[in-house]
């Protein structure tokens, strides 16, 4: 590759199953100007005619998917809002270089009446589209190219997709609202068996421990006046026995 006079030999081929060279990636390039290419082959077999040419590099370039699908829905209003980042470069910094092409696709749902995908298409130059067929009960997903809005050094090609983002509600009730369902219901369960075992256990080592007996707690509990007063009664009670002598008459 030549640029101004700046001569660069490829570092980095791209190479098929069989070891050929079918590319190469050159690092640090200026996407605006023109660069020469000069591409030379070699085989035992037969000479290789080279090939030379002088292109705009901004023509070949591939341009990366949009970055940041993102998609918020209402139900009440039936529409989605869809937005997102433009593909990066190295060289485009303005937003209006690029136009999108929008697809959402209507999945197919083999428990409904649903049985075949049906897709929405648009061409647009901005980064935000509204979708205004949305409904709950149905499964979307939406990708998003991008490639140039006419004005700007953007590859005339269309770039790659996005990774699709799914949206919509259908999966949650056909197949997740059992689990929406389930999972609180183990949690509960999983809690009130963890109390009934702590408390059990908790009740267990803390059963009433017998305690020594006091004996000065216990004499406290005896009134000693009381006692000390019949004590003196039963000791002041004399058992008085009267003695006749009885004389015998001769």
């Amino acid at each position: 590759m030549s640029r101004k006079e700046d001569v660069t030999e490829c570092q980095n081929y791209i190479k098929d199953n069989c070891g050929k060279h079918i590319g190469c990636r050159f690092q640090n390039v200026a996407i605006e100007n023109h660069a020469y290419f000069l591409v030379n082959g070699s085989s035992s077999e037969k000479s290789i005619q080279s090939y030379e040419k002088t292109i705009q590099l901004y023509k070949i370039e591939k341009l990366t998917p949009p970055l940041n699908v993102t998609v918020n829905c209402t139900e009440v209003s039936h529409s989605c809002k869809i937005w997102w980042q433009p593909p990066r470069t190295s060289h485009v910094k303005r937003r209006s270089c690029f136009k999108y092409e929008i697809v959402i696709e209507n999945k197919a749902d083999a428990e409904k009446t649903t049985k075949t995908a049906s897709e929405t298409k648009a061409v647009i130059e901005k980064n935000s589209y509204l979708y205004e067929s949305f409904s709950s009960g149905k499964r979307y997903s939406v990708k998003i190219r991008a490639t140039d809005a006419g004005f700007c050094l953007v590859s005339p090609n269309w770039g790659e997709w996005s990774t699709p983002v799914e949206f919509g509600t259908q999966q949650l009730t056909s197949t997740s609202s059992y689990m929406l369902f389930l999972i609180p219901g183990l949690a509960a369960g999983l809690a009130l068996f963890l109390c009934m075992t702590v408390r059990a256990y908790l009740k267990k080592t803390s059963a009433t421990v017998p305690q020594p007996r006091d004996p000065f707690q216990e004499l406290s509990t005896v009134d000693v006046q009381t006692e000390y007063m019949n004590l003196l009664k039963k000791q002041g009670t004399e058992e008085i026995i009267d003695i006749e002598e009885v004389k015998e008459c001769k």
